[in-house]
């Protein structure tokens, strides 16, 4: 699969098809690394290393070049370390932004976001140091030992790490594809259970040059809204062009009038949406989905299941599990306690169904352990 996925490693849209697969099997996907990552896509005891070819804005030479250094002078132990031995060697401040954005320097310590907001300064110092070696003037670091160079470091400011979304989108943004996750794993049994085609499905064959979703077929695809490109017909009315990002690509969606203003709310950037509509082909060209119906992920009906081994187990969490959903957000999806050495279970939201979301599963994750927390789609 290395080798497979190292043949695509320009084309991002493949490298998600691949990534995919080998969630479904099991197969653990590593970011890129400087520390133990290379060019290509390489295997790592059982899982699969991203290839650092992959990063954008970086030559291949600079990543020859910090394999080169890695095998030479050892695994790189700081962020400093890291830029005191690759500084000038084609090494730039967008490279380093775009390895730690990749989650290449991972290896060193420091969470990205702090990596972020140091490696500029050290870089300069780092910089400003050598130049002023090559021209024979005297450092201060010159003077002291190695302890008390310790004390003049740029230490790592204590800001946390970044959000999932926000890693998630820096992934995307450098490395054209989810690596870490997807925004989409929360909704996985809804694109299971809803979704008939998926944007791969809209590419044509290679060999044939014809799609897997046939032209006039009514299909349902599932995903994020990525991009909303408004046109207005001869009448003066309004249609758009709407990008629907799936856990393997991207496939357009076009949306007429009538369509368009009984769902324009539904269609805006960043919404996760079902889109039903009738696949339209086009010669040599990814297919087009021209929508009919459009439903947002949050209106379809969820069930939360939260497993405990006895009642006696549950007890001891009801209250916080009371309190939780009294305060969530009133929506369409339904909460059950399944007690297994009974086998029994009961509905928590009678009264009152909630919106699931993706904090509420979270709280209950980390409540009560992801292995006792379940999310299935409602019967229709």
């Amino acid at each position: 699969m290395a080798a497979l996925m190292t043949s695509v490693i320009d084309h991002p849209e493949k490298c998600t098809e691949y990534i995919q697969h080998c969630r479904e099997m099991n197969i653990k996907i590593l970011p890129p690394s400087v520390n133990s990552g290379d060019g290509p896509f390489t295997t790592e005891n059982g899982a699969i290393r991203y290839g650092m070819y992959a990063i954008k804005s970086i030559g291949r030479g600079v990543i020859d070049m910090i394999v080169r250094e890695r095998e030479s002078g050892g695994p790189f132990e700081t962020i400093r370390d890291f830029l005191e031995r690759t500084y000038g060697k084609e090494m730039n401040k967008r490279a380093v932004e775009n390895l730690i954005r990749a989650g290449a320097l991972d290896a060193v310590p420091g969470t990205r976001k702090q990596l972020l907001q140091v490696y500029s300064r050290i870089l300069d110092a780092v910089a400003a140091e050598k130049k002023e070696s090559v021209t024979g003037q005297m450092h201060l670091f010159d003077f002291m030992d190695p302890e008390q160079k310790k004390e003049y470091e740029i230490t790592l400011p204590p800001v946390g790490e970044f959000s999932r979304e926000e890693l998630l989108a820096f992934e995307k943004e450098v490395l054209g594809v989810y690596l870490s996750g997807h925004p989409l794993e929360e909704y996985q049994e809804i694109i299971k259970k809803r979704c008939t085609a998926f944007s791969s499905d809209f590419i044509p064959d290679e060999e044939t040059g014809e799609a897997r979703a046939e032209n006039g077929r009514f299909v349902t695809v599932g995903g994020i809204i990525t991009a909303k490109t408004l046109k207005y017909t001869r009448n003066n009315q309004t249609m758009a062009f709407v990008t629907v990002e799936d856990l393997m690509g991207t496939v357009e969606s076009l949306v007429f009038p009538k369509i368009y203003e009984k769902y324009r709310d539904k269609l805006e950037p960043d919404r996760k949406v079902l889109i039903e509509g009738r696949v339209s082909a086009e010669d040599e060209k990814p297919s087009k989905l021209i929508a009919d119906k459009v439903t947002e992920f949050s209106e379809v009906p969820r069930e939360l299941w939260l497993a405990f081994p006895t009642m006696e187990e549950f007890k001891k969490t009801e209250r916080e599990i009371r309190e939780a959903l009294e305060t969530a957000e009133e929506g369409s999806d339904h909460v059950f306690i399944f007690i297994r050495d009974g086998k029994n279970f009961r509905e928590e939201t009678r009264r009152r169904t909630i919106l699931l979301g993706e904090s509420v599963p979270l709280f209950f994750r980390n409540l009560l352990g992801a292995e006792n927390v379940k999310i299935r789609i409602a019967k229709r």
